[in-house]
């Protein structure tokens, strides 16, 4: 089976990178913990006032570079391959991408070693991208085509108001996945 990853939330822990990197960058203005946040993108829970801001911190050189990996997603990756799936990591490049594009590569290398590198799609629209399951934070995810992937959300505090079966973490992805089948 092909199984392409979101990169951020489900490998990379954007949520709390952001949270830190702001709470450091701006100790004067309030922050969002991680579980109260209620919009996809970052900058949507915060006052527009703060916008910029918010995409200064995201955008910075070291940002995605330093991120830690979601607790129990690297195992979960190895897993994944020992049970002879393909696993292709499926992301999104920001806009204000200068140090975003490299980051994301140094991040794989990093935490999954430079072969894995070879299996990085970076896309704005994931829906021209085959495969079998697309394991995403993302609550709806649309572009040109019609995906020919299965949409597994992971689970994240700000869409949980989406209600589906597909949906797991990587403390219950063997159960979801493999009920599935």
């Amino acid at each position: 089976m092909l199984i392409l990853l979101d990169q951020d939330n489900v490998l990379a822990d954007f949520e709390q990178g952001f949270l830190e990197a702001w709470q450091a960058a701006h100790p004067d203005k309030p922050s969002i913990a991680c579980e109260d946040r209620k919009c996809f993108h970052v900058k949507g829970d915060y006052p527009v006032e703060y916008v910029n801001h918010v995409e200064d911190t995201y955008s910075g050189p070291g940002f995605f570079r330093h991120l830690k990996p979601v607790p129990g997603a690297l195992k979960a990756v190895q897993e994944l391959t020992a049970m002879g799936h393909e696993i292709h990591i499926c992301t999104s490049p920001i806009n204000r991408y200068h140090h975003c594009v490299r980051e994301k590569y140094e991040w794989v290398e990093a935490h999954l070693g430079y072969e894995f590198t070879k299996r990085i799609i970076m896309t704005k629209d994931k829906t021209f991208v085959r495969g079998d399951i697309l394991i995403d934070d993302k609550p709806e995810i649309t572009g040109l085509q019609a995906p020919v992937w299965h949409h597994y959300i992971y689970d994240r505090p700000y869409n949980r108001s989406v209600t589906t079966p597909l949906r797991l973490d990587w403390q219950n992805w063997k159960d979801v996945l493999l009920a599935d089948k």
